[in-house]
């Protein structure tokens, strides 16, 4: 039976992909992204709520599913579409910029660097969403930096 949670927590069934559900969830967001924000325009206000929906989606989906799946199935995939979203906030949107964060964020996602791994670890849907969250914004801030530093 398919469910809403289910549903959600795959990212309409990217999760039941056998291999790599992860990588093409985030793969999924940053193509969504980039044709969301045509010619290089930000929606600050607009990226910032769905983020956030989608943090509060997460964590109700995944609670729900965990206790048929168990603690951060490879079927849940909505933790690594939270992570792009952050990965991707204010910054400026390009193929470039797109695909460095996405490397980033895959990077600090699957690495678990800095306490990825201990955030992890929180109960239910909270830790599924969280090391995501955290690596997605250390992508940002690393993407950021390489802004600052003008090299990109």
């Amino acid at each position: 039976m398919i469910t809403v949670a289910k549903l959600t927590a795959t990212v309409f069934g990217i999760g039941y992909i056998q291999k790599g559900a992860g990588t093409v969830a985030a793969l999924f967001c940053s193509v969504i992204w980039f044709f969301i924000h045509p010619g290089n325009t930000n929606s600050v206000v607009i990226d910032l709520v769905c983020t956030a929906c989608i943090f509060f989606a997460g964590v109700w989906s995944t609670s729900v599913v965990e206790k048929h799946w168990g603690h951060d199935s490879n079927r849940i995939v909505i933790d690594e579409v939270l992570g792009m979203c952050v990965a991707l906030l204010f910054i400026p949107v390009s193929i470039t910029a797109v695909a460095i964060a996405f490397v980033f964020f895959r990077f600090f996602d699957i690495a678990k660097p800095l306490y990825i791994r201990k955030v992890e670890k929180l109960t239910g849907g909270w830790g599924v969403m969280m090391d995501d969250l955290l690596a997605g914004i250390y992508a940002n801030l690393l993407l950021k930096a390489i802004f600052l530093m003008k090299l990109l």
